[in-house]
């Protein structure tokens, strides 16, 4: 599967579906062996897309974007202001997810790039992002951005279930 046309726009409400497809289905794949298969085999898309807050305007609300492949969301990377008390200031990277089936293939790289884009036009000069502890394979991609880790650690509970999460940062161009 070689891409032909990637575009990478604002979400939009329509999408939230889509979206959702990509986030579970990235989650059953990525953190399949770090996460219970029952709990992975669970998710379901529609739960995830009522969650969805797509197109607002307000800069301090998340802002996603979507990779479209030939019309087709393929990934999805999510900005915003960080949240942590001690990231006041910086912004933040607070998801990017691809569709396995685009997986090396430029997708993350294209998002994250778009990302980083985005959060410079916010005014940010520093930005930082969580990564499950165990995903060696997300960690090896954001350190080949420039990301680094930065030595906080936290348990936090996304979708439900606990994990533990490094955070990392980087500067912004």
């Amino acid at each position: 599967m070689q891409p032909a046309k990637l575009l990478i726009r604002a979400a939009e409400p329509a999408d939230a579906l889509a979206v959702a497809r990509v986030h579970v289905r990235s989650w059953q794949v990525a953190y399949r062996g770090l996460l219970s298969s029952s709990y992975l085999d669970d998710l379901k898309p529609e739960d995830r897309a009522r969650r969805y807050t797509f197109g607002s305007t307000d800069p301090l609300q998340p802002a996603t974007q979507v990779a479209l492949m030939d019309g087709v969301v393929c990934g999805f990377a999510t900005t915003s202001p960080a949240r942590d008390a001690d990231s006041q200031g910086k912004g933040e990277l607070s998801g990017l997810y691809v569709d396995p089936d685009w997986w090396d293939y430029g997708v993350g790289r294209a998002l994250i790039a778009a990302a980083r884009e985005r959060l410079v036009q916010q005014g940010f000069d520093t930005a930082v992002l969580w990564v499950l502890d165990s995903n060696a394979r997300a960690q090896r991609f954001y350190d080949r951005d420039g990301w680094r880790r930065d030595g906080v650690r936290r348990i936090e509970k996304v979708w439900d279930v606990k994990v533990l999460e490094v955070r990392y940062s980087r500067s912004l161009p």
